[in-house]
């Protein structure tokens, strides 16, 4: 029989590690996830070449910034968590541009039609208004969004059977951008093979990605982190679905 010590040392050890930044780099052979089709930092890269300002929201540690090759003059980012701020600033700082931190829910600290392009990759929630506000006109906003119920799979696993998802549907991010005087000319969705090798990666998972579970701590949720792992290791690697969706809108010129 499995000793208990070998759960509650991977338990401890997803418990332990840092989960600064938005980088999954701990995960590498604990954890996989397909990657959405459409090749959002490429796409990213491509918008940024050649315009003067862009403004990235909820950057998490600046991974993306860090990906394009030809950055604008004026490159901003805002994130909203202080462990993140710090990761981000040093990051921004190697490549010239500048992180402001702020407070989720307020508005965007910038004046209006202050950028060319805003982008965001995976934000908390996104201000449609507020996009609209500080894109120039002809300006477009381009975002990788959390779909509904993404690995709703581990989310039951831990907290039991679920609702239907209310919230992050493609169809209502359209018609607020649409509300706020956006215009949407691209929109794809993707459901992506998720997999989780060992209870220690599902640990660090939900540590950092803390819309899984929601007030998730290695004490309150213990009893159905033993039970995942003991699954685990009778069925093999737990499989979820993660939900993508891309949507790209501009502001109109006119």
């Amino acid at each position: 029989m499995e000793r208990e010590a070998d759960v509650d040392a991977l338990i401890a050890e997803g418990a332990a590690a840092p989960v600064d930044g938005w980088a999954f780099d701990w995960l590498a052979g604990r954890a996989t996830e397909e990657r959405p089709p459409w090749g959002y930092a490429r796409r990213v890269a491509a918008r940024m070449a050649g315009i003067g300002a862009a403004l990235d929201v909820d950057t998490g540690g600046g991974e993306v910034l860090a990906e394009v090759p030809r950055r604008p003059p004026l490159l901003v980012a805002t994130e909203g968590w202080p462990p993140n701020v710090a990761v981000a600033a040093r990051v921004l700082r190697r490549i010239g541009g500048h992180v402001v931190a702020v407070t989720p829910g307020a508005p965007l600290p910038f004046r209006d039609a202050a950028f060319d392009l805003v982008v965001s990759r995976h934000p908390v929630r996104t201000d449609w208004a507020e996009t609209a506000r500080v894109l120039r006109p002809g300006g477009t906003f381009l975002s990788q969004q959390i779909g509904p119920g993404t690995v709703r799979e581990l989310s039951e696993a831990i907290l039991g059977p679920l609702p239907p998802p209310t919230g992050r549907h493609p169809e209502r991010a359209v018609a607020d951008a649409e509300a706020a005087g956006l215009r949407v000319v691209d929109l794809r969705e993707a459901t992506l093979r998720t997999v989780f090798h060992d209870v220690a990666a599902v640990v660090w998972f939900l540590r950092k990605v803390v819309w899984t579970v929601p007030g998730f701590t290695v004490e309150r949720h213990r009893p159905a982190l033993v039970r995942l792992h003991h699954r685990i290791r009778a069925e093999g690697p737990f499989v979820a679905h993660a939900r993508r969706f891309l949507v790209e809108a501009i502001r109109p010129a006119g």
